[in-house]
């Protein structure tokens, strides 16, 4: 058994209830190598933002569940040695059943979701509360869901999406103790986010997405007064970076993300923890690309890697200042 606590880690318990009086919404960035993480650790200490790491079941096959706990722990080592320890959580994204949570807590996570949504909601509740007994013994948060967003991503795939019922979110949340409740509004994974038929398009042919269903998330906040609430499927799908992917080769074609001005109104709600996943493969992509396709010589990674971090780094500061609100309040 490893402690999040000997790691430096923290959960989010007064991350969120900071976030829900401050007006602002928590940056959960998802990383799969060592430039994403360096970007999202060296964005979030230039902005002084609080930051949740965030992680996949895919993601930690991929690193391997021994390396990403020293990879966390450099996280905290590093963000001192720039100059400001913000707060930082490692969390499980979309765990899919008691023992990935179970292991993840035994193995340095300091939160974790849960993830029944797709479960008849008897089964849903059951499962959640399971973990939320384990995981609180050892201090951890657990994050839990109602309702199913669209989209894929990694390991999670739904082709339709069903919204949250309002009716249902204080019988959950009461049954399981989860710490937090991850909600069903309109938001989808992956890039392409929408069907072109969901859509309208303007006058340039801009692709824009149906308005996110606020009238379900104020009637959560109504049951739930002050209870944190969490957005997934929250990239904003940056047009200029999937231009590049496209000018270089690529193939995104009819990508199209949650408009940045809903999210920076959700976030001045209960909406305390917003995951962004999407953007960052993008912006890393297009500069990858872009890089080979301009010096097709190259073979040296830190030569195109490097500028990926620097463009993902400056994405994730823009997105904390203007976007989620965290910036100043690590």
């Amino acid at each position: 058994m490893v402690s999040y606590k000997e790691l430096g880690l923290v959960n989010s318990r007064a991350m969120f209830a900071k976030a829900v009086k401050g007006g602002y919404a928590i940056p959960a960035y998802n990383f799969n190598n060592m430039e994403q993480l360096q970007a999202i650790i060296q964005a979030c200490v230039e902005t002084r933002s609080p930051v949740i790491l965030q992680v996949s079941s895919g993601a930690r096959k991929y690193a391997n569940a021994t390396m990403l706990r020293y990879m966390a722990q450099g996280a905290v080592a590093y963000a001192k040695e720039l100059g400001y320890p913000i707060p930082i959580v490692l969390h499980l994204d979309h765990g899919d059943s008691f023992e990935l949570c179970k292991d993840c807590i035994e193995n340095g996570f300091s939160s974790v979701m849960i993830d029944g949504s797709h479960r008849p909601y008897d089964e849903n509740v059951a499962l959640t509360k399971k973990v939320v007994e384990f995981a609180h013994t050892y201090d951890v948060t657990v994050e839990g869901e109602l309702g199913i967003l669209a989209g894929i991503e990694d390991e999670v795939s739904a082709e339709h999406s069903t919204y949250t019922q309002p009716e249902e979110v204080i019988d959950f949340v009461t049954k399981t103790g989860v710490d937090s409740l991850a909600i069903s509004i309109g938001t989808s994974h992956g890039a392409t986010k929408f069907k072109p038929e969901q859509c309208t398009r303007s006058a340039n042919g801009v692709l824009i997405p149906p308005p996110l269903r606020f009238d379900i998330l104020e009637a959560i906040e109504k049951k739930l007064p002050g209870f944190p609430i969490v957005l997934h499927g929250a990239s904003s799908v940056p047009m200029d970076f999937v231009g590049i992917i496209n000018r270089y080769g690529g193939a995104m074609k009819d990508a199209v993300g949650i408009p940045e001005d809903q999210l920076r109104k959700a976030a001045k709600s209960a909406v305390c923890k917003i995951n962004i996943d999407s953007d960052a493969r993008i912006a890393m992509t297009a500069l990858v690309r872009k890089v080979l396709a301009e010096h097709p010589g190259e073979f040296d990674p830190r030569k195109y890697l490097g500028p990926a971090r620097e463009a993902l780094k400056e994405l994730l500061k823009r997105k904390n200042t203007e976007v989620l609100g965290s910036a100043g309040q690590a």
